[in-house]
């Protein structure tokens, strides 16, 4: 079988080299690009398979993507040329949680503008906040979002959290409070968002959302970037509406790599709005932005590599194994 390695590193090469010793193997540290001999291919978040790239891949059978999220993708293309695509569902709960609260407590104690004047110990401008005491929103109780509130909780916080799926006896068993996502946007001190991207997701936090919180409240964001609308976001920070903002994704997001490429071509108007937000965001300081890193721990990305392994070796087998559907 003919399989496809797309962004990926020089030791995971390895490691698929000793998984499927028999099999054909082509590796790329770059985007997905066509090949019509590949009949499986492994991506990453920033390869956007649609029906061009498929139309150009008349032999594909799987697609197999190292990530939770797959909004890169289009499962209705798939469907359409019965192509097989599944995920890594399971594999950062505690990894993405604690990358989530290492950008609250660097929004809380100011961490970054300690360390850029740490020369002087000039403690002017620096005062925190303690989160003790304080209200931990979060929006999606899934996997990650369950880790977030048991973090939350040994803080000493109150945890509120919205799901559309309550799962009977959670609550209890960590120690959050269901409500309604209105009563925990005005509520909580501190928001993080772990849910997944889609059309009902798209813009969740908006305009009236973002007048709906606390100005003293931070906003995380580790899940996807466009569920912020990144534009009113701008808005609300620079009009001192919020606190503050880590965010480890952002809206349109690929577009700061093409930048970084050369590439400087916008799609619509609109896009190029989004892009120009991005920048100020990043120039922001009571904003922290990190480039797609919660995932990014050697015990993770172990995971995410024993999975993906599993999903191509079930599939050559006749097994599917954490097979998405449209």
């Amino acid at each position: 079988m003919k399989i496809g390695f797309f962004e990926i590193e020089k030791w995971e090469r390895e490691l698929f080299k000793e998984a499927f010793p028999k099999e054909k193997l082509f590796f790329s540290t770059g985007l997905v690009k066509p090949n019509k001999e590949l009949e499986v291919i492994s991506i990453f978040v920033n390869s956007i398979i649609n029906d061009e790239i498929l139309d150009r891949m008349p032999k594909l059978k799987l697609i197999t993507t190292r990530s939770t999220g797959f909004n890169q993708i289009d499962l209705e293309a798939c469907k359409r040329r019965k192509i097989n695509v599944c995920n890594v569902p399971v594999y950062g709960e505690n990894t993405v949680a604690e990358h989530a609260f290492a950008l609250i407590l660097g929004l809380s104690r100011k961490l970054i503008s300690c360390v850029e004047g740490k020369k002087c110990f000039i403690r002017q401008n620096l005062r925190g906040v303690d989160l003790f005491g304080k209200t931990l929103g979060v929006i999606g109780c899934g996997n990650i979002g369950k880790n977030v509130a048991r973090i939350g909780r040994g803080f000493g916080m109150k945890v509120l959290v919205f799901d559309l799926c309550r799962v009977p006896g959670l609550s209890k068993k960590v120690g959050f409070q269901y409500v309604t996502l209105d009563q925990l946007l005005k509520e909580s001190d501190v928001i993080s968002l772990h849910l997944p991207y889609n059309k009902h997701t798209f813009h969740l936090i908006d305009a009236k959302k973002l007048k709906m919180m606390k100005k003293s409240s931070f906003l995380i964001n580790t899940s996807r970037g466009e569920i912020i609308d990144s534009l009113s976001l701008v808005r609300v920070l620079k009009k001192r509406k919020l606190a503050g903002a880590g965010l480890d994704v952002l809206e349109e997001e690929g577009r700061l790599f093409d930048i970084e490429k050369g590439i400087h071509n916008y799609r619509t108007k609109k896009s190029k709005a989004i892009f120009m937000a991005n920048k100020q965001l990043l120039k922001m300081e009571n904003v922290l932005v990190t480039p797609h890193n919660a995932f990014n721990t050697q015990e993770a990305l172990g995971r995410i590599l024993e999975t993906t392994i599993k999903n191509i070796r079930g599939f050559m087998k006749g097994r599917k194994i954490n097979l998405l559907s449209a």
